[in-house]
């Protein structure tokens, strides 16, 4: 099957970037009711529930991403047998990931109280909202979550961007008029598990009537069943190393500074995360498209190709930092007042860990794309290991800076350039000593960049709305403008531009 990269990358960036938006505002605004209506506190047990589910979904042991990897040379070729076998088997796996879950969900039950440090709300079972939490998890394997496979194989995950925005419609106005009206937590957490249900029966539906040729029957041959046994198993310390650099930061924050802490750096975290989604749209967008180039296109190619990607990330979250440098503060003062903020130097932490995070997402986006997670098993482990370690020592002496540093020193020191090995070695099969220098290029000037745009806006007077737009436009201006200054004659930067007009002229 002849599949346009191009074409389904651009489709897929302009309905996730809409899905990203519409899922960044709706819930900004309905976390903002929630702080003035049930308080900090709650935002905190939502955000360490969160967490612990995230740990239990380890189970799920990067089923997903196998599969999907596996469907990559079915679909070129057509082979409509094996993709039908590929649906049967992956369903087998949500069917028994969903059931060990909800196991594992529930002996974690009597533990909760050890995770919460101090009180928490008055006149609520943490038991009964643990429960709601873990369903709406279970849920999301039980009911067709293998037919995602097929739309994300195929380079169309804009059907899921269509969904999201429609049920989420639904979703937001009642959670809102439930916290106006009822001030309810539990019937605004059954909303949020019926919305995940509808998510999956919906586009099951839809994906029934795109492809209807694919159904969950047939069994693959032993070998084939043995090698993506042997992918899940690699992807299970990736998905380690994931889940603790992501999760283990807010047990660690509630269980040792208590769940005002952990609210307050949730709500700069949810900024910073926002930011990330919008980006990761053009990393979902692409992953496919990576992978079907890995398979087609030669090992120079992919490399050019990656070096184009660098160039980027670098200029995208290069802009993005010199925001969150300029704009964090006011905006948090602004939106949850002064007593609620943090210091600067954790925003600066912040900025740091957006960056390199974002490059670590470019990195594995070919990791992913290649399969290579045999090559790569022991890296995310490592990392993670290496950041548990330092965030149960650093808190006990620097409190909140010393679990967000020690996130930063971990990827910096151990996952990054482990990762770029990894990569370089096994996908590009050379050494990766001629990419480096361009890499610290690119590093040095976003410093640069990043410096000079906080240090202009500093003169920009602070208090309301109307000062924090006006910093935001000045600082996307002056950022830009560098950069461009800067690229303008660089051969990556002409590359960009011809690869963004041809995306625009796909669209049309």
């Amino acid at each position: 099957m002849k599949i346009s990269r191009t074409k389904n990358a651009s489709r897929n960036i302009v309905f996730g970037t809409l899905l990203r938006l519409y899922q960044t505002i709706c819930p900004f605004v309905i976390r903002t009711v929630m702080i003035y209506t049930l308080g900090m506190e709650y935002l905190g047990l939502n955000s360490l529930f969160t967490s612990i589910l995230q740990v239990l979904n380890l189970t799920e042991l990067g089923v997903g991403s196998a599969m999907t990897f596996s469907m990559y040379k079915p679909i070129v070729e057509d082979d409509t047998e094996r993709i039908c076998a590929l649906m049967r088997l992956y369903k087998i796996y949500y069917r028994v990931i969903g059931t060990v879950i909800l196991f594992l969900g529930l002996v974690i039950m009597p533990f909760l109280p050890d995770l919460i440090s101090g009180e928490v709300p008055a006149n609520i079972n943490v038991y009964v909202l643990y429960i709601l939490n873990l369903f709406a998890t279970v849920f999301s394997y039980w009911l067709f979550a293998y037919k995602n496979c097929l739309v994300v194989a195929h380079q169309r995950t804009d059907i899921q961007s269509k969904v999201n925005l429609f049920i989420g419609t639904f979703q937001y106005i009642l959670q809102a008029a439930i916290l106006f009206v009822f001030r309810n937590y539990y019937l605004y957490l059954c909303i949020a598990l019926l919305s995940q249900s509808m998510i999956n029966i919906v586009t099951a539906i839809i994906t029934n009537k795109l492809y209807p040729k694919y159904q969950a029957v047939g069994k693959l041959d032993k070998k084939s069943v043995m090698d993506i046994n042997q992918k899940v198993r690699d992807l299970f310390t990736a998905k380690i190393g994931g889940v603790v650099v992501n999760s283990a930061d807010s047990i660690v924050i509630s269980a040792f500074l208590g769940l005002v802490v952990l609210a307050q750096y949730n709500n700069y975290y949810y900024i910073l995360s926002a930011i990330m989604g919008f980006v990761s749209i053009i990393f979902n967008s692409c992953t496919a498209g990576i992978g079907n180039s890995i398979i087609t296109e030669t090992s120079d190619k992919n490399y050019h190709d990656f070096q184009i990607f660098t160039f980027i990330v670098n200029w995208l979250a290069g802009v993005c930092v010199c925001c969150f440098l300029v704009l964090y503060q006011p905006f948090m003062t602004i939106w949850v007042g002064q007593e609620n903020t943090l210091s600067f130097s954790i925003v600066i932490c912040f900025c740091v860990y957006f960056y390199v995070y974002e490059l670590n997402c470019l990195y594995n986006l070919y990791k992913d794309s290649a399969g290579i997670w045999h090559e790569d098993r022991f890296r995310p482990l490592v990392t993670a290991l290496t950041n548990l370690t330092l965030n149960l020592i650093t808190v006990q002496f620097w409190g909140l800076y010393g679990v967000i540093l020690s996130t930063v020193i971990s990827m910096v020191c151990v996952g990054t350039p482990w990762c770029i090995y990894n990569v370089f070695c096994t996908v590009f099969k050379r050494s990766m000593k001629d990419y480096l220098p361009s890499l610290f290029k690119h590093i040095s000037i976003t410093a640069v960049v990043a410096l000079i745009t906080y240090t202009v806006c500093n003169f920009l007077p602070d208090g309301g709305f109307i000062f924090l737009f006006l910093k935001a436009i000045v600082c996307a201006v002056i950022s830009n403008i560098l950069y461009l200054l800067i690229y303008y004659r660089n051969t990556e930067f002409k590359e960009t531009v011809q690869l963004v007009k041809r995306m625009i002229g796909r669209l049309n």
